[in-house]
């Protein structure tokens, strides 16, 4: 398996989801703005999304990945498909039972995910009506992370990376389509969220047969590997889901704020996605089964090297859009949003928060690419405890800071916990011997730095005389942001060069399996 090759597999599809996804975002803030409406349908979307995240995505896949690419390294794939088939029975069951437990008492929940609705009946209501259409999306994408663990572990990639293009498609068509048979755009988006899951799930299973795998659902039984499973998606629970605990609490918060808070932190984090997703979880995904295999073949020096090079790709194209998302927050969130409900006020409320994100953007990578080294080598206990720590210094902060700052302290409050959790988890794989910056990464880091901070400036200099043009028509905002990005992406590549943060043979070496030194 090659590092650089499963990385762009996933980063590419996960690229096309996400512009998918800012026309998706694009759309919903012309029908919805960020109001109150939109605040609704954005606390039932991040439900099921939470818990999908958490123990989906984080501590499923995280728990799952390790034990099943151990099976197929030691005893193969048809024994590692009876594992599969059990923590599928088991997850299915668990999962049905859970749903319907959160349905039935989802005026409850509410009360804790978004206290804020509470002063406002008909808004509250909606919440609870469309968070019970969207809440058994989380049954079908952990099918679908079990799925795409099993076709990660086999090096399969393309197929589990394509999900979410499908999740967007139906969000796009339930507003272009379905809008206008239901009582509300954010109906029609609940329902599009709920179509998703099924489509999803029918994809990756198919996608699972064509690979020789089609599992079937016994009778769940605890047997002792999935015991071992489930023991250890507990604590991963927590320690990989700390960033989307820390927007759970972002959210509660924000809905304390004055209306629009939760909506403005929703498009500034979707924005700041696209960077953490096209890099971070491709990075996390495609780094997890390889430090898997080299952590149970003994392999310490191939292992080093892996997570230095997952860190080195990550930062050489993190620092250089989080210089960018900073110094240009507002004609981005212009040119995405600024039309129909959404105005210049929302435009500059949100852009405030985006240029606050974007200082945390490299930590939130690194986190995706230390992580692992805990999860390859089977101990989920460490990065709860990191994650604990983590969590108070959020809510900590956003008590403090969300009086003075509003919105823009509860997404500082994020930034600083983030960092926190990517320093912690560098810090005690290096004390276990696990981690350490090797010659080359240690060399390139600081003139990746030097090159970021050189295009973040060049980018400030040239708002000056794009100023009209990305205050002007829909078609200048848009010309004059592709300059600016295009002419950004052209001073950081010629500086990354001079200064010796990059060399054209590298991405070459890398693509192929080589270590450049």
């Amino acid at each position: 398996m090659v590092l650089l090759r499963s990385i762009t597999t996933v980063g590419g599809f996960t690229l096309v989801s996400r512009v998918l996804g800012f026309l998706r975002d694009i759309l919903i803030a012309a029908v919805l703005g960020a109001g109150a409406g939109a605040d609704v349908f954005f606390v039932a979307f991040k439900l099921p999304n939470l818990f999908r995240r958490l123990f989906a995505e984080g501590a499923f896949s995280m728990a799952f990945v390790p034990l099943f690419a151990g099976r197929v390294e030691a005893v193969g794939k048809e024994a590692a498909q009876q594992f599969a088939e059990a923590a599928f029975s088991v997850l299915f069951w668990t999962l049905l039972v859970f749903v319907i437990a959160v349905e039935l008492a989802m005026p409850l929940v509410m009360l804790g995910f978004a206290p804020g609705f509470i002063g406002d009946a008909a808004k509250f209501d909606l919440a609870v009506e469309l968070t019970r259409i969207t809440f058994p999306y989380l049954l079908f994408i952990s099918l679908v992370s079990l799925m795409a663990g099993v076709l990660n572990s086999l090096g399969r990639f393309a197929a589990a990376a394509a999900t979410p293009i499908l999740l967007n498609l139906c969000l796009i068509g339930a507003i272009l389509g379905l809008a206008r048979f239901t009582s509300s755009p954010g109906h029609a988006l609940a329902w599009g969220v709920a179509a998703a899951g099924v489509v999803q799930v029918l994809w990756l299973y198919v996608a699972c047969g064509r690979q020789g795998v089609w599992l079937k659902m016994p009778r769940p039984r605890l047997s002792p590997e999935v015991r071992t499973l489930l023991r250890r998606m507990a604590p991963v629970a927590v320690g990989a889901g700390v960033y989307q605990i820390n927007l759970v609490i972002d959210t509660v918060i924000a809905s304390l704020l004055p209306a629009g808070s939760i909506s403005y932190l929703f498009y500034a984090d979707r924005v700041n996605q696209l960077p953490l997703g096209v890099l971070g979880v491709a990075v996390g995904t495609a780094l997890l089964p390889l430090l898997s295999r080299q952590v149970r073949a003994g392999e310490t020096a191939a292992a080093l090297n892996s997570q230095n090079r997952a860190l080195e790709i990550s930062l050489l194209l993190t620092l250089p859009a989080a210089a960018a998302l900073m110094v240009i927050s507002e004609p981005v969130i212009r040119v995405l949003f600024e039309r129909g409900q959404f105005g210049p006020v929302e435009t500059a409320a949100t852009a405030a928060a985006l240029s606050v994100y974007a200082l945390g953007l490299p930590a939130y990578v690194m986190v995706k690419a230390l992580a692992p080294g805990f999860f390859a080598r089977e101990d989920t206990a460490t990065p709860v405890k990191i994650s604990v720590a983590c969590l108070v210094l959020n809510l900590v902060l956003n008590l403090i800071l969300m009086g003075p700052f509003k919105h823009v302290g509860i997404a500082a409050a994020t930034v600083a916990s983030s960092w926190l959790n990517a320093g912690l988890l560098a810090y005690v794989l290096h004390r276990r011997g696990h981690f350490a910056i090797d010659k080359r990464l240690a060399s390139r880091l600081p003139r990746m730095g030097l090159a970021a901070a050189g295009m973040g400036l060049a980018l400030y200099w040239a708002l000056g005389p794009l100023g009209d043009m990305l205050m002007g028509t829909t078609a200048d905002r848009v010309t004059g942001l592709v300059v600016v990005v295009g002419g950004g992406m052209a001073v950081f590549g010629v500086l990354a060069v001079a200064l010796g943060a990059a060399r054209p043979g590298d991405l070459k070496s890398l693509y192929r399996g080589g270590t450049t030194p």
